[in-house]
């Protein structure tokens, strides 16, 4: 009996070290079951290899230079190609926002290598697959109990960096931890924090941590 083909991939973060992680982890955990056609760090380059390549499935940060995860499925389309979101973030409006762009599932980048693999092939066999905790927010969604219009017009008015620099303050990290969890300096993160306060009319970071918490953003 003939073993199932390869599922072929594309792997979409704009951090080289974090992708060539994940393209090794693939390789050691996903020997056979997992080819690794290419990677791409923006949303430009990321359509590009979806055209030229036609995987079975991209691996997709939701966070992206040049318009994010939604940008790239909705200028990537391919009937041959489902997405996986692959992401720090297990916000609930990143979660739904995702998966109403067209992904397939979500997993956050907390996932093992052999979790990573098994998700990869189910979403390649037309499953949808997501982090337990992260299932929930879909359901809530459809189910009405998020509101998730007022969220998005409240986080529209940040903008990709910012939200992300809000949603580690507003989990407690000091802006040390933000800094080395983002790749930005010190100041750059007081800076977006000053921008993050101002545009949601709050005055801490006690008051922050509590929008965000109501809004389960956290």
């Amino acid at each position: 009996m003939n073993s199932p083909r390869a599922v072929r991939v594309v792997v979409v973060d704009d951090h080289a070290m974090f992708r060539r992680g994940v393209t090794a982890e693939l390789a050691a955990a996903g020997a056979g079951e997992v080819e690794v056609l290419a990677e791409a760090a923006d949303v430009d380059e990321a359509v590009a290899a979806v055209a030229a390549h036609r995987p079975d499935v991209v691996l997709l940060d939701v966070h992206l230079p040049g318009g994010g995860g939604v940008e790239v499925m909705r200028r990537g389309q391919s009937p041959e190609t489902r997405y996986l979101a692959l992401s720090v973030s297990d916000a609930a409006e990143d979660v739904i926002g995702t998966i109403r762009g067209g992904a397939r599932g979500y997993v956050t980048k907390t996932i093992t290598g052999p979790e990573l693999v098994s998700a990869i092939r189910r979403v390649a066999d037309g499953d949808a697959v997501f982090s337990p905790r992260l299932a929930g927010f879909v359901l809530d969604a459809f189910a009405g109990s998020i509101e998730v219009a007022a969220v998005d017009e409240d986080l529209d008015r940040l903008t990709e960096r910012e939200r992300e620099v809000m949603r580690l303050i507003a989990r407690g990290y000091a802006y040390k931890e933000v800094a080395k969890e983002l790749f930005i300096s010190i100041k750059t993160v007081e800076t977006h924090m000053s921008s993050v306060l101002r545009k949601l009319q709050l005055s801490s970071r006690h008051e922050l941590s509590r929008w965000a918490s109501d809004r389960r953003l956290l």
